[in-house]
């Protein structure tokens, strides 16, 4: 009797954690001298998935993006999961940034990770499930060695390992 064994490939972000972040962030740019008196804003748009962020010019905009990243690595979010906008001017003379959160794997990176799985030749099936990859196989080692392979690829997007039975 040959019993199935599974895993599915995800990315998933922690939108708690997100707010966190971005309350930290948002703390920290309080009392930064350098931010006293401008109007810089960070806002998180948890239907949309995606985060404003309002400065005065394109320093600013840059430090508090590399703010946000470094609370974002503290809170164990990947910075693959998030995908910056252009810098555009606002009102007022202000910039602004629209960064996407990408929550789930998209189409194309999810037929990208089926084609990479089955490149192998390693006894697993990898199928698409709506915005996951579930990959199915009788050995627990191969499963291992796919997750292995999975973390030392260089994509573009983030990834997390669930469901491993």
């Amino acid at each position: 009797m040959a019993s199935q064994n599974s895993f599915d490939v995800v990315s998933e972000i922690d939108m708690q954690e997100v707010d966190n972040a971005i309350n930290q962030a948002k703390k920290e740019i309080l009392q930064r001298y350098d931010f006293k008196g401008t109007k810089t804003t960070i806002e998180l748009n948890q239907k949309d998935n995606d985060v404003t962020v309002v400065s005065d010019d394109d320093f600013r905009m840059k430090a508090v993006i590399d703010i946000l990243q470094n609370k974002f690595i503290k809170r164990g979010i990947a910075l693959k999961a998030m995908k910056f906008g252009e810098i555009e001017q606002a009102g007022g003379g202000l910039t602004r940034m629209k960064i996407t959160l990408n929550v789930g794997i998209e189409k194309e990176n999810a037929k990208l990770i089926v084609k990479m799985i089955k490149d192998t030749k390693i006894k697993v099936q990898a199928q698409i499930m709506d915005d996951q990859v579930r990959v199915t196989g009788k050995d627990r080692d191969d499963l291992q060695q796919v997750i292995a392979m999975l973390k030392a690829a260089e994509l573009e997007f983030a990834i997390q390992f669930t469901n491993f039975r």
